[in-house]
C-alpha cells in the first residue's frame, strides 16, 4: 500500500509512518519545502499559502490511502486571538489542500483518514460520549467540527472519508504525558483541579493499529479513537504515582491553572471532562493491547 502521510513529525506521525514501513507499505511524507521527508518518499507542500509542488506529486505517483495529522499543537501555547487563528488555519488549510490533492489524482484515493480530536464533544461532565454524541460549543469543538467538514468534499470523488477522533495519546515520548512526567517523577505530581473531570486516553502503539485498521479496512465518518476505559483526573494521577513509586498528594487549582494557561486553555483543553467511549472500534471487533490506564502507562513507560 502506498501512503500518504501529514503530520509526520509529530508524536503520532512519526510511530505511524514506523510502523507502516515495517510491514512493508510505502509512505510518502508531505513535507514543507525547508525540510526533509521523516520517512521514504516526500512531496513538498506549503498548506498555509495553499501550495503544493506538483512536480513531486506526479513522481510519486498515486496513493492508496491519506493519513492527515496535520496542525498546529494545541496545548503547546496560551490561546491568544493569534494563536487560536493558527490552530484553526493550520488545520483547515492543509485540510483543504489534501483535498485537492484527492481530486487531481487520476486514480483517486481509496481512503483519507483525517485528524480529529475528542475535543469535538467538548466538556461534558460525567456524560457517556460516543460517536453519534452532538458536538460540543466551545473553542476546541468549533474547530473540530470545522476541521471535519473540511475533509468531507473529498467523498465527492468516491474516496472514504474517515474521521480520527483521537483522545489523550499516551507516550513518554511527547504529548501530554511527558510534560507530566517530570513533576511526578520528583514527587510534585497531583490532582488538576478537583480531579472529577474525565479523561479518555490511549496508549500510542493502540493508536497506531487503529488508524492502520481503518486504512486497510475503511468505514465512513467519525470513530473515536481512544481506550475502552475513561478514568477521572483522580484515577489517572493516583495510577501514574503507583507506577512511577513516588508521592502524588498536591492539587493544583482550577484558578492556578487559568493564571499559568489562561482560563481558555484550561477549561476549554486541560480541565475539560470527556468521558468518551471507542464504540465503533469496538464494533469493528478491534483489540486494544492495553484496555486500562495502568497497562497504557504500563507501555508508555516501558
Amino acid at each position: 500500500m502506498r501512503v500518504g502521510l501529514t503530520g509526520a513529525s509529530g508524536l503520532i506521525g512519526r510511530a505511524t509512518a514506523a510502523a507502516l514501513v515495517e510491514r512493508g507499505d510505502t509512505v510518502v511524507t508531505f513535507t514543507r519545502p525547508s525540510g526533509g521527508a521523516a520517512t521514504g518518499e516526500a512531496i513538498r507542500w506549503d498548506p498555509s499559502n495553499g501550495r503544493l509542488d506538483e512536480d513531486d506529486l506526479r513522481r510519486v505517483g498515486g496513493l492508496d490511502a491519506i493519513v492527515n495529522l496535520a496542525g498546529a499543537g494545541i496545548g503547546d501555547h496560551r490561546w491568544s486571538t493569534q494563536r487560536k487563528t493558527l490552530i484553526r488555519q493550520s488545520r483547515l488549510t492543509s485540510t483543504s489542500l489534501l483535498v485537492e490533492v484527492v481530486r487531481s489524482l487520476p486514480s483517486g484515493v481509496g481512503v483519507l483518514a483525517s485528524g480529529s480530536a475528542i475535543g469535538y464533544y467538548g466538556s461534558r461532565a460525567n456524560e457517556i460520549l460516543d460517536e453519534t454524541s452532538t458536538a460540543g460549543d466551545d473553542f476546541l469543538a468549533d474547530v473540530c467540527r470545522a476541521w471535519e467538514e473540511a475533509a468531507q468534499p473529498a467523498s465527492d470523488q468516491g474516496t472514504v472519508v474517515t474521521l480520527l477522533r483521537t483522545g489523550i495519546v499516551m507516550s513518554a515520548g511527547g504529548g501530554a504525558l511527558k510534560r507530566q512526567l517530570p513533576l511526578f517523577k520528583a514527587g510534585l505530581g497531583g490532582l488538576l483541579g478537583d480531579g472529577n473531570q474525565w479523561i479518555s486516553p490511549i496508549a500510542l502503539a493502540d493508536e497506531v493499529r487503529a488508524i492502520m485498521r481503518l486504512i486497510d479496512r475503511p468505514i465512513a465518518g467519525p470513530v473515536n479513537l481512544t481506550g475502552p476505559q475513561p478514568v477521572t483526573n483522580r484515577e489517572f494521577t493516583r495510577t501514574l504515582a503507583r507506577a512511577l513509586h513516588r508521592p502524588a498528594v498536591l492539587r493544583v487549582p482550577a484558578v492556578a491553572l487559568s493564571v499559568a494557561l489562561g482560563p481558555e486553555l484550561a477549561h476549554g483543553a486541560v480541565l475539560a471532562s470527556q468521558r468518551v467511549l471507542p464504540t465503533r472500534l469496538s464494533e469493528l471487533g478491534f483489540h486494544f493491547t492495553c484496555p486500562s490506564t495502568s497497562e497504557i502507562l504500563t507501555a508508555a513507560l516501558r
